[in-house]
């Protein structure tokens, strides 16, 4: 969920405790009016009677009344200040629900911006192509046979951030499901599944240095201003930018060939990062908990069979299309330039070492 869906329903609940609050004050006010009518027809009733005794009794129930009343008139005063308080606090909401609204609206006309600065880059780059064919072709086949020499072994690190003070994501089932879709994978004994919790930007480092990953996946909140949603020392949200992000994945191990962010908003960040890797996969706009869990987990388990980083991406679409989950168009697969994703594969099969047999 972005932080403008967060920010819309705390405006809806201040405005559901307001009302709430309004509906007790109309309750009072209507017990004061009620014993506003039984004080006077009490006084009536004294000025009327020269019973002494039937006196005493409206007497005594005038001033029950006036002190119900009291009591009522105490209640109203309350509720004021409490809707008054409420009030202040759905206009700092408001406000909030504005300035996301502002950047939204900033976001989209970047987007805009982008595509068109991408047409234009992707006009120069056929034209620069043209001039530069050969050196590209040599860089292809040299790119084709360094992907021929894959290790036997690839690890998979899970970095998962889920802060208390945003909307709580399922991201132990994510993990549950890209588990269990490696173990059924052909080639599950090739990969390698790590989990880090609760990721402070300092534990990106740290884990990407214990485990030398050959891909990073990010799992958790993003931001429509191009940022990632970690953990403070308090379990609270801090967001990372994309710079960060990019500048991490640059001062990392050189053998992360892929990095799968699975936030909201991170197409920007994928993008970016095909700059120091091979292969990217971010989402072009916010993403539910059921479509992030079905397809990365289908993606990793084409992977672990084998398959092109192509391959396994349009599986992971296909499979969410199956599932009537409307989110097959949300992920986007970059590359480096010079690359043919269908080409990438990640994943060498171990192959059975041969048993001698012996002579005679």
């Amino acid at each position: 969920m972005s932080l403008l869906d967060l920010y819309r329903r705390n405006v809806t609940r201040k405005r559901e405790e307001i009302a709430k609050l309004q509906q007790g004050q109309a309750k009072e006010q209507d017990k004061i009016a009620n014993l506003s009518s039984k004080i006077n027809s009490a006084a009536h009733a004294m000025s009327r009677t020269s019973n002494a005794s039937t006196a005493r009794s409206k007497l005594r129930e005038f001033e029950r009344y006036q002190k119900d009343q009291a009591t009522a008139e105490r209640k109203v005063s309350d509720f004021d200040k409490k809707i008054a308080r409420k009030q202040k606090e759905l206009a700092v909401e408001q406000k909030k629900v504005s300035t996301e609204e502002e950047k939204e609206s900033k976001q989209r006309q970047r987007e805009s911006e982008r595509q068109a600065r991408a047409h234009q880059s992707r006009i120069n780059q056929i034209n620069s192509t043209l001039d530069k064919h050969d050196v590209l072709h040599q860089r292809t086949i040299a790119t084709l046979k360094a992907l021929q020499d894959l290790p036997e072994k690839i690890v998979v690190l899970f970095l998962a951030s889920n802060p208390a003070n945003v909307q709580q994501l399922r991201l132990d089932e994510e993990a549950r499901a890209i588990g269990d879709m490696i173990r059924k994978a052909k080639h599950r004994d090739s990969v390698l599944f790590e989990s880090r919790w609760a990721v402070q930007p300092v534990d990106v480092l740290q884990a990407i240095n214990e485990l030398n990953p050959t891909i990073v996946h990010f799992s958790g909140h993003g931001s429509d201003s191009d940022e990632i949603v970690f953990q403070d020392t308090d379990g609270n949200a801090k967001l990372v930018t994309k710079e960060a992000i990019v500048q991490t994945m640059m001062a990392s191990s050189g053998e992360i060939r892929l990095v799968f962010f699975n936030t909201c908003y991170s197409y920007s960040q994928a993008e970016a990062i095909t700059h120091h890797v091979e292969a990217a996969i971010g989402m072009n706009t916010s993403i539910g908990d059921d479509v992030a869990r079905v397809f990365s987990s289908k993606f990793y388990s084409a992977i672990g069979f084998g398959l092109s980083v192509r391959k396994a991406f349009e599986q992971a679409k296909a499979l969410v299309m199956m599932e009537g989950l409307n989110g097959e168009n949300t992920p986007e697969l970059f590359v480096q330039e010079g690359l043919d994703p269908n080409d990438l594969v990640i994943v060498r099969p171990v192959e059975p070492k041969e048993t001698l047999k012996p002579v005679g």
